[in-house]
């Protein structure tokens, strides 16, 4: 059974990714969860992709279990045919009966970007998060994943903006043990003026033994990470070593549970040269490095607050995870996280 859509009006607001859009085929039905909410995607004959709750609502068999016919589903239980709008046209058991209007699909919002199926379980304040690094058509744009966590969303955004952790969890690819002075940065607010606001941390420096698949050696980095919505962050890396590379790594997360997750990855570079499959192994060996990490932090929930339940202590190289912490506070983010 379905739960009820969040009652956190910040991550019900805005837009999630719930599947890649190459794997949503005319004619299937595929099903995603968010928040809690269980959902059937499904792409119509003129390639509009639609978000349903899956679940019918004569007695409540998964929309996802049932067949597409004509540009709508038919129920797999009792043949009830529902449109592309959701509206119920047809009940076989009762021919000459006209479906009321509450005989009816629940739909969500859903719109296509960046190789990327978004949905919002509410009104959206904004649209779909900016990534202008998507839109440069000198950038090869990669998705990787999804990536499955046993852990919150913020957990995951955060363990994304620390810097500390390379030469431990990714030792010979991001850090090693001889290099784990985390230098002083920038921190400070992001705001793109069409309502997105986040937080900025600049001048960020790391050397790094391989850099990225085409680095043959180490090399010191400097990063920029952007949160531009609560669980989605962006970096971006310049290898000294490689004055013509350019790289943007963005990650989003699909909020299954308060302590379940679903990551995605998009890369936006100037590597032309390596297959896909080499790029995004690569991305995974990266990621399948922090995913025991946060699933083994206690709590699985983010605490935004420094006494109580789960207080953690932090330093001055912890300056990004504190304001991203300030900044999920000021949005009075209740979802995954600990605020008491």
């Amino acid at each position: 059974m379905n739960a009820p859509p969040t009652p956190d009006p910040v991550l019900r607001d805005d837009w999630h990714p719930v599947a890649m859009s190459a794997a949503l085929e005319p004619g299937a039905i595929t099903s995603a969860k968010l928040l809690g909410m269980e959902l059937a995607l499904w792409r119509g004959s003129d390639g509009v992709v639609h978000a349903w709750e899956d679940r019918c609502p004569h007695r409540g068999t998964r929309l996802s279990v049932g067949r597409f016919v004509g540009d709508g589903i038919v129920c797999a239980y009792h043949g009830w045919r529902f449109e592309a709008d959701g509206h119920c046209s047809s009940i076989p058991a009762l021919p000459a009966f006209t479906p009321p209007a509450k005989a009816c699909a629940t739909a969500f919002k859903a719109v296509e970007r960046y190789g990327l199926v978004w949905v919002c379980l509410g009104n959206p304040a904004c649209d779909v998060l900016p990534f202008p690094e998507y839109d440069d058509p000198h950038l090869r744009k990669v998705v990787c994943g999804p990536y499955d966590v046993a852990s919150s969303g913020p957990r995951i955004i955060e363990n994304f903006l620390d810097m500390a952790h390379f030469g431990y969890v990714h030792p010979g690819i991001l850090g090693d043990l001889q290099h784990t002075v985390v230098p002083d940065y920038e921190v400070g607010p992001w705001d793109d003026g069409t309502g997105h606001i986040g937080i900025l941390a600049t001048q960020c420096f790391a050397w790094q033994p391989q850099t990225n698949t085409l680095a043959d050696g180490g090399s010191d980095v400097e990063y920029t990470y952007r949160v531009v919505r609560p669980l989605t962050a962006i970096l971006t890396k310049f290898p000294r070593a490689q004055p013509d590379f350019r790289e943007a790594i963005s990650l989003h997360v699909q909020p299954l549970g308060e302590e379940t997750s679903r990551a995605w990855i998009i890369l936006a570079m100037t590597n032309f040269l390596q297959a896909e499959e080499d790029l995004r192994a690569f991305q995974d060996r990266i990621f399948l490095q922090d995913k025991p990490i946060v699933e083994n932090q206690v709590p699985l929930r983010l605490p935004l607050t420094k006494q109580g339940e789960g207080a953690e202590l932090s330093m001055r190289c912890d300056r990004m995870s504190e304001a991203y912490r300030r900044y999920l506070s000021r949005r009075k983010l209740r979802f995954g996280v600990i605020v008491e």
